[in-house]
C-alpha cells in the first residue's frame, strides 16, 4: 500500500520543486487505527492520501525560529556560549566593584559563578596581596585555589619560603600560580641542588630570583653554567655563587657574561686569576659592559692609572668596576690633593696600589694621618709615606698606637726609619715585629726594618743562619692592597666608636 502510495506522490514532489513560486508542508498525519483483524495493522491508514500535500505560497517574511534552523547540537552551543558571556559580564562587574581592571581577563576563562571569583580574590588578599597588586597581574585571578594556588604554594613552604613571605613571592613572581608543581617547579629544585645549593639555601635563592622557577633547564641556566667551567670555575663553587648572585643562571652567555669575560681578558687579566674572581664576587657578571665597566676603565686611564697596571687594579678591588666612578675618583683627588698635599701623581700611583681608597670616607683616611703628623712627622713626609704605603690610611689608629711606641720604647730607632719603611704598621706586633726583633736582639744583630720583617719565616730563618748578612737589594715588594692582619687581642679601646662605613672598609680591605 505504502508503496504504490509512494508512485502516485512523487511526480507531483517533482513537479513542485521545480516551482519556486511554492513550497512544501505536510499536514499532520492521524493516528493510525490498528485492527486486530489486519495483520498489517502497524502501517499507517492513510484516508484520501492526496490531501496530504497542501499548495501554500512561499513568504519571506515568516516567522522562523531559530532553535529550528539547526541542529539541536549547534543550538546548544550557542546557548551555552550566551550563557558564559552573561556570567563573565557578572563576575566583571563583581570585580569592578572591588577596584579591580578585568580588561586583561577578557580571553581568559573565568568561573560561571561569583562565589568561585570571590573565594579567589579573598585567598589572595589572605595572602596579604593588596587589589593594586591583583591589577599588575590580574591573570592570577584565573587559577583555582584548589587547583593551582594550594599546591603550588604548599610545595614552596616545603622548600624553605616562610609562610610569612608566600605572599611577597607571589606578589614578585605571579605567574608561579600557572606553573605545574611536578612538570616545572620540582626541576628547578633538583637542578639547583644538582649545583650544589644547600638545600636550607633554595628558599634563599628563589626569593632573590624567583624567576628561575620559569626558566627551561635545557636552556639559559645550563649554557650559563657550562660556560663559567670552561673559563675555569671551579664547580664546586658554582653553588655559592647561585646563593651569592642567582642572577647569572638567567644571562645569556652570547650577549651578556661571554662579551664581559672576553673584555676583562682583553685588559690582561688571566682567566685563571678571572676564574677566582668570580668564585667570590659573582655580582661582576652584573656589571653592565657598555654602560659600567668600558666606562669605569677609560676614567681609571684618565686619571693616570697606566693600562699595564689595570689588571693588579682590578683583582685588588673587582667593585670598582661597578661603582659610579669618575664622581668618587674627582672627590677623592682633591680631598688628597687640599688635605694631605698629594698631586695627582702621587694619587695615581696611590690608586694603583690600594684602588679600594676611592671607597674609603674621608673622615677614616684623616684619622691615621693626624696620628702621624701628632708624632712629630712633617706633612711632606706624611705623603711620601701614603704613596709609598696606601694601607696606611685604612690602619686602625690603636694598632698603630702600639706599633708605635714599641718602636720609639724597645726599638729606640728614630722617625726616619718609619718614613723610609712605612710599611711597618701593617705588619702583626705580636706575631711578627716582635719575636723577630727580639731574636735579631739575641744575636746582635741591628738591620733595617725593610731587611727583618718583608721576608717570609724561612727566608728570615735563612738570614739569620748564615754566615754572612746579605746586603739589602730590591727583594719582594710589599704586598699593596693585600689581606690585614688585625689581631682582636691588639686592639685597644679608642675614644670614638667605629662607623659603619668603617667597618665596611677594613672588611673589603680584608678580603
Amino acid at each position: 500500500m505504502m508503496s504504490s502510495l509512494l508512485k502516485e506522490i512523487r511526480p507531483i514532489i517533482k513537479i513542485l520543486s521545480k516551482n519556486s513560486k511554492f513550497s512544501l508542508k505536510f499536514t499532520p498525519i492521524s493516528q493510525p487505527i490498528q485492527s486486530c483483524l489486519n495483520p498489517c495493522s502497524k502501517y499507517l491508514q492513510i484516508q484520501n492520501p492526496l490531501r496530504v500535500l497542501q499548495f501554500c505560497a512561499f513568504s519571506a517574511n515568516s516567522s522562523k525560529f531559530p532553535e529550528y534552523e539547526m541542529p539541536s547540537v549547534t543550538w546548544g552551543v550557542v546557548q551555552g556560549r550566551k550563557e558564559k558571556l552573561v556570567s563573565k559580564v557578572i563576575i566583571c562587574d563583581f570585580l569592578k566593584s572591588l577596584g579591580i581592571v578585568p580588561d586583561e581577563l577578557e580571553n581568559l576563562e573565568l568561573p560561571s559563578a561569583v562565589e568561585v571569583m570571590r573565594e579567589r580574590v579573598e585567598f589572595l588578599q589572605k595572602l596579604g596581596l593588596s587589589i593594586d597588586d591583583i591589577n599588575e597581574y590580574p591573570l592570577m585571578l584565573g587559577c583555582s585555589v584548589r587547583k593551582n594556588m594550594i599546591p603550588v604554594l604548599g610545595y614552596l613552604e616545603k622548600i624553605g619560603i616562610q609562610r610569612s613571605k608566600l605572599g611577597e613571592f607571589v606578589r614578585n613572581y605571579p605567574q608561579v600560580l600557572h606553573a605545574s608543581v611536578v612538570v616545572e617547579l620540582a626541576p628547578v629544585i633538583k637542578f639547583l641542588r644538582g649545583l650544589d645549593v644547600e638545600k636550607q639555601d633554595i628558599g634563599y635563592v628563589l626569593q632573590k630570583y624567583p624567576e628561575l622557577l620559569g626558566f627551561k633547564l635545557e636552556g639559559t641556566m645550563s649554557t650559563s653554567v657550562a660556560y663559567l667551567v670552561s673559563i675555569g670555575v671551579n664547580p664546586r663553587d658554582i653553588g655559592p655563587m647561585v646563593t651569592q648572585y642567582p642572577y647569572f643562571l638567567g644571562m645569556r652567555v652570547g650577549t651578556m657574561i661571554k662579551p664581559l669575560v672576553d673584555y676583562l681578558v682583553s685588559l690582561g687579566l688571566p682567566k685563571k686569576i678571572l676564574a677566582r674572581m668570580l668564585e667570590k664576587r659573582a655580582y661582576i657578571l652584573g656589571y653592565d659592559l657598555e654602560e659600567t665597566v668600558k666606562p669605569n676603565v677609560d676614567c681609571l686611564i684618565s686619571f693616570g692609572i697606566r693600562k699595564e697596571e689595570l689588571p693588579l687594579v682590578i683583582a685588588q678591588y673587582p667593585q670598582i668596576l661597578g661603582l659610579p666612578l669618575k664622581a668618587k675618583l674627582s672627590s677623592q683627588q682633591y680631598f688628597f690633593n687640599l688635605k694631605l698635599k698629594i698631586d695627582p701623581e702621587g694619587f695615581a700611583q696611590v690608586i694603583a696600589k690600594m684602588p679600594q681608597i676611592v671607597s674609603l670616607h674621608q673622615h677614616v683616611i684623616m684619622k691615621p694621618v693626624d696620628f702621624l703628623l701628632g708624632r712629630g712627622i712633617p706633612s711632606a713626609d706624611v705623603a711620601k709615606m701614603v704613596v709609598k704605603c696606601p694601607q696606611l690610611v685604612a690602619l686602625r689608629v690603636e694598632l698603630m698606637k702600639n706599633s708605635y711606641y714599641y718602636f720609639k720604647s724597645e726599638m729606640g730607632r728614630p722617625l726616619k726609619e718609619l718614613v723610609e719603611f712605612p710599611e711597618y704598621f701593617t705588619y702583626s706586633l705580636e706575631s711578627r715585629i716582635k719575636p723577630r726583633y727580639q731574636r735579631l736582639q739575641s744575636k746582635g744583630i741591628r738591620y733595617s726594618l725593610n731587611w727583618f720583617l718583608n721576608c717570609s719565616d724561612q727566608r728570615f730563618q735563612e738570614r739569620l743562619e748564615g754566615d754572612f748578612i746579605e746586603t739589602e737589594t730590591t727583594g719582594p715588594t710589599f704586598c699593596m692592597g693585600g689581606k690585614l692582619h688585625l689581631p682582636s687581642s691588639e686592639i685597644l679601646s679608642d675614644e670614638e666608636e667605629e662607623s659603619d662605613n668603617e667597618v665596611l672598609y677594613r672588611r673589603t680591605v680584608s678580603l
